[in-house]
């Protein structure tokens, strides 16, 4: 879960299945008693249906709080102008490395690359809402020029920032719908 609209949908699931909580966020919900065997097997197939699944092992918790430092890092950036292993270790209380080799085992994938496809998908977000140069972009994903953040965005999505903006068309205004 990355946003407020997937606390929600895991808040709607647990109330259609009957399932009391106290408390939803991102990564975790905080259910009032343990679950049932049955209870469980409900959750897992409510969350598969949402793209979610749950978390079982230290590991897998491990990893996905260091998701969830990674997007801390993107999202915030301002906030925090530390080295991407810095804030990891910071917000996860482990190891770069200790984190670093778990992430790639169990996510197929190194923590950079993560990062910077979460960087991009920031890059996007920006580009959509538009009034911002690419210069301005760059500055407040955290990278070193405009020319820097061009090539990374195409090595990812095969668009320069010009090309995806264009092929999204013009927005329409909430207010004329």
């Amino acid at each position: 879960m990355v946003c407020r609209h997937c606390v929600q949908a895991l808040e709607n699931a647990l109330r259609e299945l009957d399932i009391p909580y106290r408390e939803v966020g991102i990564g975790y919900a905080d259910t009032v008693s343990a679950l049932s065997v049955p209870q469980l097997r409900s959750l897992d197939a409510a969350l598969a249906d949402l793209g979610f699944g749950r978390i079982d092992s230290a590991e897998q918790s491990l990893v996905e709080r260091a998701k969830r430092a990674v997007m801390h890092h993107v999202r915030d950036e301002a906030e925090c102008r530390l080295k991407l292993s810095a804030c990891i270790e910071e917000q996860v209380g482990v190891s770069f490395d200790t984190i670093s080799r778990m992430f790639s085992q169990l996510e197929g994938r190194t923590i950079e690359k993560y990062h910077i496809a979460q960087k991009v998908e920031r890059v996007k977000e920006l580009l959509a809402y538009g009034g911002r140069t690419l210069e301005e972009i760059a500055d407040i994903t955290g990278y070193s020029s405009a020319s820097h953040l061009s090539r990374q965005f195409k090595a990812v999505t095969g668009l320069t920032p010009t090309q995806f903006v264009n092929a999204r068309g013009e927005r329409t205004s909430l207010d004329k719908v």
